[in-house]
């Protein structure tokens, strides 16, 4: 996770976070559910903190039947501060409980992003076989060593629960990886590898990647580099996951490495590149060339999967936001949501891998009023307009042959979010220019956002939009090809506009606006 601190502010949040006491930390804020739901901007169906700043998601780990949700958290102020783990439970992935703050800064300094898995072989030795501990690994950033201008100021940490999340214990060793004197040496990804019977470690070197591993999640070798000359080098790499996943429709495994970027995604800012390939255990390896985006919107970064889960479903959940302007976004309590959690898989289209995104099938379940879909056709050269009932808490959804058609969202103050789809030329765009409130910072707006749809099929496909107060996920053919947005209007959105510039009419199949429910109770 990338850090945005002064000197100037250091000293005062170290004294008083760092030397306070965990069990006075630990005190939950009592909040009228009313009043949390309705503050301004509050995502009603995200996962948000009850208050002050949010970043990165951390460990996430399924366990005793219960989805662990752990984040970048500072308790003190709506902007970055002295990094803790916060933490959320569920147990379908949509309604989420607050637990107390997970893990707090220590001696060796503030706690940064990492993952946390099951030691169902108790390898550490910390549980038993019939108990196991949940271990997290995560990054300490010795904000002092930052200082003084050396290099070696982050290490790799440990720390242990034996009550399924409720408790931690620092390992009395730690950290557990040094640092020879690279800069940005952060963002442990663990994972149990079964080709060697071994952990292994995705840690994230300034330009590319370390691979380790480790019999005990104590002890730790580096086994190899992957990444100097690949893929997109715009900015430092961050927050690294790998995994396997079965190509649809065939018996083809390959593996699928993430790795977040900042800057230097494709419509600026903060984003996450995929990378298909193969993994011997010890080395991964990748015959792609090109740079390949999970989401092309701007508020979808350093985005990783859940360890463990029973189905064996890779569940991917992002950091929505961007750090070109995360720290100014116009929320006054809280600060950044997290990303509708969603399944991954992959596709093989036209000879090329493509890694697929698309909701979780618990998030059908939080639509409330779903009724039977309307059909109706955009003649050339015309435009139809619909009322959206449930403004910024809905799920837009529709089918089409011909996603040749922009769409505008607008709202009785004038605000207008826009969204193009073109399969002629194979894009799409998006523009939240003048969406509403923008002026927050001049990297906000920044025009139209560019997403190649080079493999879109012919036929019909569906369109869905998910609209949650201060966000907008466009997810075009069940997650082909994503893009992820904050929006904050002046007023929710009341009108919807199609518009037709093609000569030939377009039909539009079981359109429906559907209202979803806050997941908050």
């Amino acid at each position: 996770m990338l850090k945005i601190f002064t000197s100037t502010t250091f000293f005062s949040f170290l004294m008083c976070f760092i030397s306070c006491k965990e069990k006075e930390a630990k005190v939950e804020v009592k909040k009228s559910i009313t009043n949390y739901c309705m503050e301004e901007y509050r995502p009603q169906f995200h996962f948000t903190p009850e208050e002050k700043w949010m970043n990165d998601p951390n460990g996430l780990v399924y366990h005793d039947g219960v989805y662990h949700l752990f984040y970048q958290y500072y308790p003190g102020d709506i902007v970055w501060g002295p990094m803790h783990w916060g933490h959320a439970i569920s147990k379908d992935m949509v309604r989420w409980e607050h637990k107390p703050i997970a893990l707090f800064p220590d001696e060796n300094g503030f706690i940064f992003s990492g993952s946390a898995v099951v030691d169902i072989n108790n390898t550490s030795g910390f549980g038993s076989d019939e108990a196991p501990a949940l271990v997290a690994i995560f990054t300490y950033h010795n904000m002092e060593g930052e200082q003084a201008g050396r290099s070696d100021f982050q290490t790799q940490g440990i720390a242990y629960s034996l009550d399924n999340g409720d408790s931690w214990i620092k390992y009395e060793g730690n950290p557990v990886i040094g640092n020879d004197g690279i800069k940005d040496f952060r963002d442990p990804k663990v994972f149990w590898n079964e080709k060697e019977n071994i952990w292994t470690m995705l840690l994230v070197a300034g330009d590319h990647l370390q691979i380790w591993d480790s019999p005990n999640l104590k002890e730790w070798e580096q086994v190899s580099e992957f990444g100097k000359d690949n893929g997109a080098h715009g900015g430092v790499w961050e927050c690294p996951d790998m995994f396997k996943l079965k190509v649809a429709g065939t018996d083809e495994e390959k593996w699928v490495l993430l790795i977040s970027i900042n800057p230097g995604a494709p419509n600026g800012g903060s984003g996450t590149q995929y990378f298909i390939g193969d993994f011997d255990g010890k080395t991964f390896t990748t015959e792609q060339t090109e740079s390949k985006w999970v989401d092309y919107g701007r508020d979808n970064y350093a985005g990783v999967t859940y360890n463990n889960v029973p189905s064996g479903d890779r569940i991917f959940i992002g950091w929505m936001s961007n750090w070109d302007y995360a720290r100014d976004t116009p929320t006054k309590k809280w600060r950044s949501a997290m990303t509708i959690p969603r399944k991954l898989s992959l596709e093989k289209n036209d000879g090329s891998y493509e890694l697929i995104n698309y909701p979780l099938h618990q998030v059908d379940g939080l639509v409330k009023n779903k009724v039977a879909g309307k059909d109706f056709v955009l003649h050339p050269h015309s435009e139809k307009k619909l009322l959206i009932e449930h403004g910024n808490q809905s799920e837009l959804i529709f089918k089409t042959a011909d996603p040749n058609f922009s769409l505008t969202m607008a709202n009785i103050q004038g605000d207008s979010l826009f969204v193009r789809l073109n399969k002629a030329d194979k894009s799409a765009l998006m523009n939240r220019s003048k969406a509403g409130k923008t002026g927050f910072s001049e990297k906000f707006a920044l025009g139209n956002q560019q997403m190649p749809m080079p493999n879109l099929p012919d036929g019909e496909i569906e369109i869905r939009i998910l609209l949650d107060k201060s966000s907008i996920e466009l997810f075009v053919n069940k997650g082909q090809y994503v893009m992820t947005n904050q929006v904050f209007p002046k007023s929710d959105f009341t009108e919807l506009v199609f518009k037709n510039n093609t000569e030939r009419a377009i039909g539009v199949m079981d359109f429906t606006e559907n209202l979803v429910e806050r997941i908050w109770e």
